[in-house]
C-alpha cells in the first residue's frame, strides 16, 4: 500500500482524492487531516480538475478522529493540551471543503461516523453503497459534535439533526437518502462511476458560474456560528471531567459512569 495518506488521480476532468489509511479505518489523524487539506488545495488549483471526488480505500470510509491521538491527549495537562489546535484544524478542513469553488462529491463505500460523517456533510453531493452507515455518536463519549451541526441541519432539518446528534444512533444508507444526508444509493460496483457521472454533469457548467453559485449558496445558508466558534464549542467539552471519564471508559471498553 502506498505511504501516501491521500491518493490523487485526475480522471475525466475530476480530481479523485482517496483516503489511504485503510488499516486505521481512515481515522482522522493530524497527518491525514493535513493531507486531505493539501489534496483539496491541489485540486482547487488544478486547472484540469473541474470537480473533486472524495472516496476512501478499504471497507470503512472514515471512522472519525484517530483514537490513538485522542487517547494520548487525555494524559496531557490541560494548559498543554492539543485539543484546541486539533479542533481548529478539523474545522478549517470542513470549511475548506465546504467553500471549495469546485463541485465536491463524496463517494462513500462504508461507514462514515463522527468526523467521517462530517466529511460527507460538507461535500456538495454524496452517494454511497447500500451497506454504508452514518452517525454522530460523540455524546456517548461526553463529546459535542458542534462543528458539523450547521452543515447537518442544512441537509436533514432540525428534527433529524436532533435525533442523530442527541441519540448518537447510526442510520443506514436508505434512511440517509430519505432524510437528505445522501443524494442516492448505488451498488458497490457503480459507486465511483456514478460519482464520475455527477462530476461530468457538473463540468458542463461554466467554471465561474459554478464557483459563483457555490459562493451564493454559502452566503444564503445563514450560518450563524463562525468556524472558530464551532471549533471552540467542539473542543471545550474535552476538558471537562464528564468527557474525560467518558473517553477513558470508552477506551477501557466499559460503560461510561453516567450509565447505571
Amino acid at each position: 500500500m502506498s505511504e501516501l495518506l491521500v491518493l490523487y488521480e485526475l480522471k475525466n476532468a475530476a480530481a479523485i482524492l482517496t483516503l489511504n489509511r485503510a488499516d486505521k479505518r481512515n481515522a482522522l489523524s493530524r497527518a491525514l487531516i493535513e493531507a486531505i487539506s493539501s489534496a483539496f488545495t491541489r485540486a482547487k488549483n488544478d486547472a484540469a480538475a473541474r470537480c473533486v471526488i472524495l472516496n476512501a480505500a478499504g471497507s470503512v470510509f472514515c471512522a472519525g478522529m484517530d483514537l490513538a491521538e485522542l487517547q494520548a491527549s487525555l494524559d496531557i495537562p490541560k494548559d498543554q493540551s492539543p485539543i484546541w489546535d486539533d479542533a481548529f484544524r478539523l474545522a478549517s478542513l470542513y470549511d475548506q471543503i465546504y467553500a471549495c469553488p469546485k463541485p465536491t462529491i463524496a463517494a462513500v463505500q462504508g461507514a462514515a461516523v463522527a468526523g467521517g460523517a462530517g466529511l460527507v456533510t460538507v461535500c456538495d453531493f454524496a452517494v454511497s453503497v447500500p451497506e454504508a452507515k452514518f452517525g454522530y455518536p460523540e455524546v456517548r463519549r461526553g463529546l459535542v459534535a458542534a462543528m458539523v451541526m450547521p452543515h447537518l441541519m442544512r441537509h436533514v432539518g432540525e428534527r433529524m439533526a436532533r435525533f442523530l446528534l442527541i441519540s448518537g444512533e447510526l442510520i443506514d444508507a436508505a434512511r440517509a437518502v430519505q432524510c437528505g444526508l445522501l443524494n442516492e444509493v448505488v451498488p458497490a460496483d457503480r459507486l465511483l462511476s456514478r460519482a464520475q457521472e455527477l462530476a461530468k454533469a457538473c463540468a458542463e457548467g461554466g467554471p465561474n458560474a459554478l464557483a459563483k453559485t457555490k459562493e451564493y449558496l454559502h452566503q444564503f445558508s445563514h450560518q450563524a456560528v463562525s468556524m472558530e466558534d464551532a471549533a471552540k464549542a467542539s473542543a471545550a467539552p474535552r476538558l471537562t471531567q464528564e468527557c474525560q471519564e467518558g473517553l477513558r471508559a470508552f477506551f477501557a471498553k466499559k460503560a461510561p459512569p453516567w450509565i447505571s
